[in-house]
This record gives C-alpha cells, sequence and structure tokens, in this order.
C-alpha cells in the first residue's frame, strides 16, 4: 500500500494518543514560560496551563461523567473555554464546543441531537427546554492526581457544528489525530515557530479560533493572545501593539472594519492570517499598505479545517496551494477536471485532518464523497500562478445567459468601489424562466445603480454584470461569519415576488 503524503510531511501520530495531552506537553519542556495571555495582562504559564486542564479533568470526572460521555459547552471567549474543551479530552469526554449567542431553541435542537450528559455554562447563559445536568465551570476546579485516557488517534475526541451555510448545520466528529493534522498547518500556512506571539479575534467555538489561536500554538510552543469578551475591532490595532503579537489571526471582516480606524506601529507583526470567507483582494492590499505585513488566506471548513493556504515566501491572490502533505484536487462529475477547468474542491479521504463523519448520519456523510474524495460543496480553479482559486459554492454559481458566473468574481470587482463597504452577489428569480445577477451592497447611502453598473463594466464581460443593486444594512452571515447567499436570495424573492 502506497504511504499517504501527509504521512511523509508529519509522520504518523502515536498508536496511543491523546489530543489534549498533546497540546499541553510543552509544559514539560518550558514549565514557566506565557502560554495564554489576556487583553488586561492576565497571563498562565504551561505549567499554569497544564494545572488547569488537569483540574477540569478531575472535576468533570468527580462529578460522575465518564470517559465517552459527551458535554455541551455554553462558554464564551474566557479562558475556561480552553481549560474545559481540554480538561474533557483529556478525561476522554466528547465535548461539543457551540456559540454563546444560540437560543434556546437552537440549545434545546443540539441536545436533543448529540445526548450530552451535561451542560458546561454559566447561569446567565441560555440553556435549553429539556432536562438536563448544568454545571458552572467554577465547579470544576477540583484537584487531584488524573491521568489522561490514551488511545486510538481515530477515535474521537469532539464535535463541532457546521456553519449552515448549505443548509442545515450538522454535528461533526472528529478523531484524537486531526490536531496531529494540524501540523502540517504551522509552515503550509502560519509560518509558525515557538517565539511567537498569537493574537486572534474569532470566537472560541470556531475552529479556526481554537485551533489556530490557541491549540496550535501551544502545541508548538508559543504564546496565544486572547482578546476579552466586548473587544471591538477598533481596539485590536492597541491589544497587538501591547502584547506584541507576531502573528494575527482574524476573519476577512476584521481586517476590513481595523482599517477604518488609526493604525498604530506594530514592528513585531509578521504577518496576518485569513480564514472563513474569500479575502477580498482591495482589503489584503490596504493592509499591507497600512501596516507593512501581508496576509496569508486559507481554505478550510469544518469537515477538515484548513489545507489550502499562501504561507510565507508564497503568496497568492487565490487560496494558495495544498499545503505539503495535503492530497487535494477539483473534481467534477467524472472525476478530476483537466487543468483550467472548474471543478469542486475535494480532500482525499484519507487526510488525517478529515472528520470521522456527521454524527449518526451515515448516509449524510457517505453522499459527500466521489470515490476517493472528500467533495466540499465549493468549486475553484487553478489560476495562472498555479494556485487554487475560490469560485464560490456549488449552490452559489450564477447563471447568466446560459454562462456560468462565480459571485466572488462580481463580488471583487464591487468591492473596489470607493464607498461600499461589504456586498455579495447571487442568482435570483424574477420569474419562473427568467433569473438575473443582483448586487447587495452595504454603503452610507444608496447609490446611483447606473455608475454602479458602469463601475462593473469596466471589469467584467457584459453578462456578467449585475442587473440590479441593492443597499441593505449588513449582510447576513452565519455563525462562523460566511455571507449567507440563500438569505439574500430568498429575501429578495419573497419581497418582490415572481410573476
Amino acid at each position: 500500500m502506497s504511504q499517504h503524503p501527509s504521512i511523509a510531511a508529519i509522520g504518523a501520530p502515536p498508536a496511543q494518543f491523546n489530543l489534549a495531552a498533546y497540546v499541553i506537553a510543552k509544559a514539560d519542556e518550558t514549565p514557566d514560560k506565557t502560554a495564554l495571555v489576556l487583553g488586561d495582562g492576565q497571563s498562565w504559564t504551561y505549567r499554569a496551563l497544564r494545572v488547569a486542564v488537569e483540574n477540569v479533568a478531575a472535576g468533570l470526572l468527580q462529578r460522575g461523567i465518564q470517559p465517552d460521555d459527551r458535554i455541551l459547552m455554553r462558554l464564551g471567549n474566557k479562558p475556561d473555554f480552553p481549560f474545559v474543551f481540554l480538561g474533557a479530552i483529556y478525561a476522554g469526554i466528547i465535548p461539543i464546543p457551540t456559540s454563546a449567542m444560540l437560543t434556546r431553541p437552537e440549545v434545546t435542537k443540539i441536545v436533543t441531537e448529540t445526548s450530552p450528559v451535561a451542560i458546561i455554562g454559566r447561569p446567565d447563559t441560555v440553556h435549553c427546554d429539556l432536562t438536563i445536568a448544568v454545571v458552572s465551570p467554577t465547579e470544576l476546579q477540583a484537584t487531584g492526581q488524573v491521568e489522561p485516557v490514551f488511545g486510538d488517534p481515530e477515535r474521537p475526541a469532539y464535535i463541532v457544528y457546521t456553519s449552515g451555510t448549505s443548509g442545515t448545520p450538522r454535528a461533526v466528529v472528529h478523531a484524537h489525530r486531526a490536531i496531529w493534522a494540524r501540523r502540517m498547518m504551522w509552515d503550509g500556512w502560519y509560518g509558525l515557530n515557538p517565539t511567537d506571539v498569537v493574537l486572534h479575534a474569532g470566537a472560541f467555538n470556531w475552529t479556526y479560533t481554537l485551533g489556530t489561536g490557541l491549540l496550535d500554538p501551544w502545541a508548538c510552543g508559543a504564546t496565544a493572545v486572547i482578546p476579552e469578551d466586548g473587544t471591538q475591532a477598533d481596539m485590536l490595532p492597541e491589544l497587538l501593539c501591547k502584547h506584541r503579537a507576531t502573528i494575527f489571526a482574524a476573519a476577512p471582516g476584521i481586517f476590513r472594519r481595523m482599517l477604518r480606524s488609526d493604525m498604530p506601529a506594530l514592528p513585531n507583526l509578521r504577518h496576518g492570517l485569513s480564514a472563513g470567507e474569500k479575502l477580498p483582494r482591495v482589503i489584503a492590499e490596504a493592509w499591507q499598505q497600512k501596516t507593512g505585513t501581508p496576509v496569508f488566506e486559507a481554505y478550510g471548513m469544518s469537515e477538515c479545517s484548513t489545507f489550502i493556504s499562501s504561507r510565507p515566501g508564497r503568496r497568492s491572490d487565490g487560496l494558495g496551494w495544498p499545503q505539503p502533505g495535503r492530497d487535494v484536487a477539483l473534481i467534477g462529475s467524472n472525476g478530476p477536471v483537466a487543468s483550467g477547468e472548474r471543478g469542486q474542491i475535494a480532500i482525499h479521504k484519507d487526510d488525517p485532518g478529515l472528520m470521522l463523519g456527521y454524527l449518526n448520519a451515515p448516509v449524510e456523510t457517505s453522499l459527500r464523497f466521489q470515490g476517493d474524495w472528500f467533495l466540499t460543496g465549493d468549486i475553484g480553479h487553478i489560476g495562472a500562478d498555479g494556485a487554487i482559486h475560490y469560485d464560490g459554492r456549488v449552490d452559489d454559481m450564477m447563471n447568466a445567459g446560459g454562462y456560468r458566473v462565480s459571485p466572488i468574481e462580481v463580488e471583487s470587482v464591487l468591492a473596489t468601489h470607493p464607498t461600499i463597504s461589504e456586498c455579495a452577489a447571487c442568482e435570483v428569480a424574477v420569474s419562473a424562466d427568467t433569473h438575473i445577477i443582483v448586487a447587495f451592497y452595504v454603503a452610507a447611502n444608496v447609490l446611483d445603480e447606473a455608475k454602479l453598473a458602469a463601475h462593473c463594466a469596466a471589469s467584467l464581460a457584459a453578462y456578467k454584470v449585475p442587473r440590479a443593486f441593492v443597499r441593505i444594512e449588513k449582510l447576513p452571515r452565519g455563525a462562523n461569519n460566511k455571507i449567507l447567499r440563500k438569505v439574500l436570495r430568498d429575501d429578495w424573492e419573497t419581497t418582490h415576488g415572481q410573476t
């Protein structure tokens, strides 16, 4: 049997493995080094990080929660979020991190689907309509000798929910090996080393934040900085400067909002990292001009984190290249497409970062595969630079006069308009047999449609130019900050009707 490329790149994880024990192992080498810093300056060493994780593990076990049980996490951007997440995994318990903003009906649905034995959350957290134990994180500060539960790296470690961009959010089960696979990102995207100070601006329930902002820096031996709950985008430059951050990670919208405010000198910052949605070129260029540092983009998903990216020394206007060790292809109806053609972005089924499957949904899981390839639901093409370029969701691809049009192509042009802060394009039905491209934009005032059309026509073929332009207060986004074009389309069609 041939060896999967990832094995050559990072080796295989140990036969007996525990994700949490791996993440905090630097406590043995650098116990007194700072592992975690809050925006207000409070900090934890690697030794303190290990103690916090072990205390949570002991507290969970003392409450009668057993290995392989599930717990639902209802915590915000507080230090107890990673402590509970890792403490559970350390003890062999399966955590389910969720957004603190979920409503009672949403939490009730998740509890029904995942059957946790307890909810870990604060009294002011919205819980659910079902009878279930609720435990405050302050009740988990037990002490006692607890050993990590080692086992097959293929066994379940944690469950996360997809953003629901293409439909109903799904529970994704990840194995312990998922953290080992992330080693391919250290050089393939981050340029991460133990001397780095990493500040991530996202919410912890998002795997992008949890992995890039905390778990990977700790596994590498670097320092992670957490902005406090309620930190606004215009406050982040000061935090970057105060904590001498060398790497800053965020979604494109955060970069956009930061650029609207004054930016202090950031002499320690090496580069930024962007994921979650396509980074507009105009934002990347403005960031480079204002800070003197590049932004490296990456592509991934809840089912497989990030596996395509630019990186220090190799940058693209597209998503980037498959990270060393990743086996990626563009798939059509008959398999990999020819060079220059669009295809669905896919990753090989043997990638160690790929999910075990959707919880209790074997049929839905199998439908995501075509032969040896896991289909992401996103369309891409290979650019002139050899990088993979993103063209949008399969369901978001637009049809104009028989031509397939990428919403990203239209949005990239519209985003260069000086008074538009955000935009999205989608195909809508104006009648049973007539569809047009509509552009939705965020701006201070309604803009002249003819001038907007002319702006687009200067860079786009006539059939790609939107036939209507609609100003909205803000773009609808999912839990992971991705634009919900389906919501835009449905709202427009409901408002305008079909004749």
